[in-house]
């Protein structure tokens, strides 16, 4: 279709596998599948291989990858690290609800060698971190959660460039609904 070639995206798992990623044509999805914008984050080892091969385990495990930003470099939040992060977000078409998601991208990153989520407010280094920063359902409606695994909306993307830059590069009218109302929801 057109335009959507100029917002494809080629990503390569640590294999060698190349996959080819398009942005969605519109924000709808089907009625029984859900519309996800996940954040990804890497501040160690080869940090734009370890972006690649997190989208190509979330196209494997979790749904459709329907866009991916560009990767974005930026200095650590809420730490101090001299290592610079490397920033992405995904959007991913899915049949599965929220906590399952959440239970896919945490096997993603034990796999990819992440040895503990951040606790208590106490962010460190890591080789990969995925967040699950929006829900919508197959209505486009967004889907509010907040269990004690998961609160979506993301409560704190809106403070965030290194999530907002990269979500208003593939979705600039859900990033302006975060920047305006959308957590208020």
């Amino acid at each position: 279709m057109e335009g959507e070639e100029e917002n494809s995206r080629k990503v390569q798992s640590a294999s060698g596998e190349e996959k080819t990623v398009a942005a969605p044509s519109s924000g709808r999805v089907s009625s029984s599948s859900f519309l996800y914008y996940l954040g990804l984050g890497t501040n160690l080892g080869d940090r734009e291989a370890h972006l690649h091969t997190a989208v190509c385990h979330l196209a494997e495990r979790v749904g459709e990858v329907a866009a991916l930003s560009g990767f974005y470099s930026t200095e650590p939040w809420g730490f101090v690290s001299n290592h610079v992060f490397l920033n992405a977000v995904v959007c991913i078409r899915t049949l599965l609800a929220p906590l399952d998601v959440l239970a896919c991208t945490q096997a993603i990153e034990r796999d990819m060698g992440r040895v503990h989520k951040s606790a208590n407010g106490v962010y460190a280094d890591r080789v990969i971190d995925i967040d699950l920063l929006l829900c919508f359902d197959g209505q486009g409606k967004p889907v509010c959660l907040h269990t004690p695994l998961l609160t979506l909306p993301h409560p704190l993307m809106h403070l965030r460039d290194f999530v907002m830059e990269p979500l208003a590069e593939i979705a600039p009218e859900v990033a302006q609904a975060v920047r305006t109302s959308f957590l208020s929801l």
